[in-house]
């Protein structure tokens, strides 16, 4: 078994504990159509279910910003780490990260019970590095940034509502999610920016590329409750990597266990507050030109050269953090709404030394289409058709 599967069963265990001890509640309306609960988190893979027959889409463009590196839960300074590659040192060491990451998610809910979507993202990276003494010396400058840029990875979701205690305004529900992502995201990326020109064919590290480069199939449980004007629900799911990509190598599993609670403060708002937690391990094997020696080595063409930085080593990825989300939603119109969160990290436990979070920061736009055969369809007057459910919300 590799190492770190405990600490994913022990996520996945926590959220069916949640979701089976969770208190019954009684009917409520919020921002959302009554079907999907009410009000749902917008950040989290599967929260929610539209109306059936209703089509829902969803724009969040997130910034994420890392600074400094982490090794287990101790912070560790570039100057640690910097040095002669023979004696244990690196040549370069990354100072922070800033990544943007714009997702755009459509999806339709087919039956009662089912709903699918798909979720495309756009991404790009920047991280600056820091040299060692001797490579500043001979390059004339002290560091470099490299980035990245173009389509990442996308997500095929499926959701399944296994239990429920009411079929058109839910209290309590339970759900199976089942996805798939696929490799659309580069494996490929290269160094460019590096100020010495014989490196800059080299692959940039990992962390940097904007893909998985395998297909990985993923698994979760959801749970919902509601009791007005409160919301609340866990969502435990499990991201398995089940084959090496065309490179060699693959990341590593990942599980994810979210906890969130929301109130709705007046007829158009809800303040929320998540705690959103992740487990991953570290990358199975190497990349081919970093093995070959071809990229991330002190020594080109030396495959057992050490490694330029940490970065290109597999080992320093994965860890266990949790992190504290708070934000709010509006809604401007019916079906459609707003939302603004920022996330800190409370807990970093890392297999480094690797940068570590400092915060987050996630909008969303988010909008319901119904069909004519949902029962919210209007005409271009704007009025319900018969059978239609009522446009006023339940507070």
């Amino acid at each position: 078994m590799r190492k770190g599967s405990s600490g994913l069963r022990t996520w996945a265990g926590a959220g069916l504990a949640l979701a089976l001890a969770s208190p019954a509640a009684q009917a409520y309306v919020g921002l959302c159509c009554a079907k999907c609960g009410g009000n749902m988190p917008m950040n989290i893979p599967g929260g929610g279910v539209p109306a059936t027959y209703e089509f829902r889409f969803k724009v969040s463009p997130m910034f994420m910003h890392m600074d400094g590196l982490r090794d287990g839960t101790d912070e560790v300074s570039s100057d640690e780490l910097l040095g002669s590659p023979q004696a244990g040192g690196y040549m370069a060491v990354p100072t922070s990260m800033d990544m943007t990451m714009v997702n755009l998610a459509a999806g339709y809910s087919f039956t009662d019970d089912f709903f699918a979507g798909l979720m495309f993202m756009w991404q790009q990276n920047r991280m600056p590095m820091e040299l060692n003494a001797m490579m500043e010396s001979r390059l004339g400058t002290d560091g470099f940034t490299m980035h990245s840029e173009g389509m990442g990875d996308t997500m095929l979701m499926t959701k399944y509502r296994l239990h429920y205690d009411d079929p058109l305004i839910p209290t309590r529900q339970v759900s199976l999610l089942a996805g798939l992502s696929l490799p659309t995201g580069s494996i490929g990326e290269r160094n460019r920016d590096h100020p010495m020109p014989a490196r800059r064919d080299e692959l940039l590290p990992y962390g940097m590329q904007l893909g998985s480069g395998t297909w990985d199939p993923i698994l979760g449980l959801l749970y919902q409750g509601s009791r007005s004007p409160y919301w609340w629900g866990a969502n435990a799911t499990y991201t398995a990597r089940v084959h090496d990509n065309e490179r060699g190598y693959r990341l590593g599993d990942r599980a994810n266990l979210d906890l969130y609670a929301m109130y709705q403060v007046r007829s158009d708002t809800v303040l929320q507050l998540q705690l959103n937690a992740e487990h991953s391990q570290d990358i199975a094997g190497e990349a081919d030109a970093i093995e070959r020696g071809d990229s991330g080595r002190a020594v080109r063409g030396d495959g057992e050269s050490p490694y330029l930085t940490p970065l290109y080593d597999p080992d320093h990825y994965g860890g266990t953090s949790a992190r504290l989300t708070g934000g709010f939603q509006w809604q401007p119109a019916p079906m459609h709404i707003v939302d603004l969160q920022g996330s800190v990290p409370v807990y970093q436990d890392l297999n480094g030394p690797q940068m570590q979070e400092s915060y987050r920061v996630m909008a969303t736009y988010y909008f319901e289409l119904p069909t004519r055969a949902s029962v919210r369809y209007q005409d271009g007057s704007g009025r319900e058709q018969p059978g239609g459910a009522a446009d006023a919300l339940g507070f």
